[in-house]
């Protein structure tokens, strides 16, 4: 394994090991001023390292997202405005990119998967529009956070899931076509349900205009999913670039929104940043394991009830950060999303990754080995 690691890779490890001790060093002596530049160069090493050891390069983009958390942390007045523009502004625009993105990622044959596994879809649908919404509002009561925060948290759970569950389905050898199916259905489910559940779970937190909402929802997902659907099927094969850049502008999109989101929230976040890295952790933790569970108590085999657990644990933060903008509260409501969606991608590696070397019913175990890219890999949305 050490002698497939180039090294540049190693130098960057080294260094980036090197700069996280001087962090931790100047937290001991009191100069919080050095700890974030200190924390958020070594996570930028890091993550350079990490191209090169081919094992955890399905890690990069979360170790991005993290530095990505570090410097917005570190330097807030950098990303709230750029001059008199209000960077704010762009979270919905970046938002619809991401989402076209991910409509050019689908295609009709994905709709037929419903009348393929009709008892997948079934359990998968139920489980993320009652799981999740239960469990955030479980979550954000029992912490007592102030009501704009508990609302995000809520919020987040009331979400469809993401690309992002497709991805660690692959990883994990679980079953791709339903996972696809899924996300594609509840997303599209998503300006109905989102309102609704909102609406019944947060609205004694915050005034939820579910209309509002509903219209905001279709604007951000249903007109740039289905723009992306039809150029899948109209244009892709005569602009393979455009397809081929479509991953990279949506992981970039998804950094910016960070940097924005964070910067705007900062205060905020100093105040009940441990106490809500610990609930999104419960509440994805918690969404793997009942989603699990679920599907195992009604019998259905170990390859859906995994994909089930990834498509109930794991939420589409970007969204809930689009919804928490169109509210003009992206820097109270929008910080759960935020944090939520590096905590479920690491948590969604790991738990991948482990069960990629379990057996399924209908599969042996066999070595861990690198995956080959495949063309979902690129996208990691929070």
């Amino acid at each position: 394994m050490t002698s497939e690691i180039h090294w540049s890779a190693r130098f960057l490890a080294f260094t980036a090991g090197g700069l996280g001790l001087c962090c931790l060093g100047v937290l001991a002596t009191g100069r919080q001023d050095l700890a974030g530049p200190a924390l958020t160069v070594s996570l930028l090493c890091l993550a350079l390292a990490v191209l090169g050891i081919p094992r955890l390069k399905q890690q990069v983009f979360t170790i991005w997202i993290l530095a990505a958390v570090a410097a917005a942390m570190t330097w807030p007045q950098w990303f709230t405005r750029i001059d008199t523009f209000e960077t704010k502004r762009l979270i919905i625009p970046v938002l619809q990119v991401i989402m076209f993105g991910m409509g050019t990622t689908m295609s009709i044959a994905d709709f037929v998967g419903v009348a393929r596994m009709p008892g997948g879809v079934l359990i998968g649908v139920i489980g993320q529009l009652t799981i999740m919404p239960l469990l955030g509002y479980g979550l954000a009561v029992s912490f007592a956070f102030p009501p704009e925060i508990a609302a995000g948290i809520v919020l987040v759970g009331c979400s469809p899931s993401g690309l992002a569950s497709n991805v660690m389905c692959y990883l994990a050898r679980a079953n791709v076509a339903l996972s696809i199916t899924l996300t594609t259905v509840i997303t599209l489910l998503s300006p109905f349900t989102t309102p609704l559940l909102m609406k019944l779970l947060a609205s004694q937190m915050i005034p939820v205009d579910a209309w509002a909402m509903m219209w905001s929802i279709v604007q951000m997902t249903i007109l740039p999913v289905v723009g992306g659907i039809v150029f899948h099927h109209t244009l892709s094969r005569h602009m393979r670039w455009l397809e081929r850049a479509m991953p990279g502008l949506s992981m970039t999109g998804i950094l910016i929104a960070t940097l924005i989101i964070i910067s705007a929230g900062r205060d905020a976040l100093l105040n009940v940043g441990v106490p809500l890295m610990v609930v999104c952790g419960l509440h994805c933790g918690l969404g793997y394991l009942l989603g699990y569970y679920a599907a195992r108590l009604l019998g259905f085999d170990l390859q859906t009830c995994r994909t089930v657990s990834f498509e109930v644990g794991m939420q589409n933060s970007g969204l809930a950060a689009g919804i928490a903008s169109s509210m003009n509260k992206i820097a109270t409501l929008g910080l759960a999303p935020v944090v939520f969606g590096p905590i479920m991608n690491v948590a969604g590696s790991i738990l991948a990754s482990w069960w990629r070397s379990q057996p399924t019913d209908s599969q042996p175990v066999v070595p861990q080995q690198p995956v080959a890219p495949q063309p979902r890999d690129a996208y990691f949305p929070p």
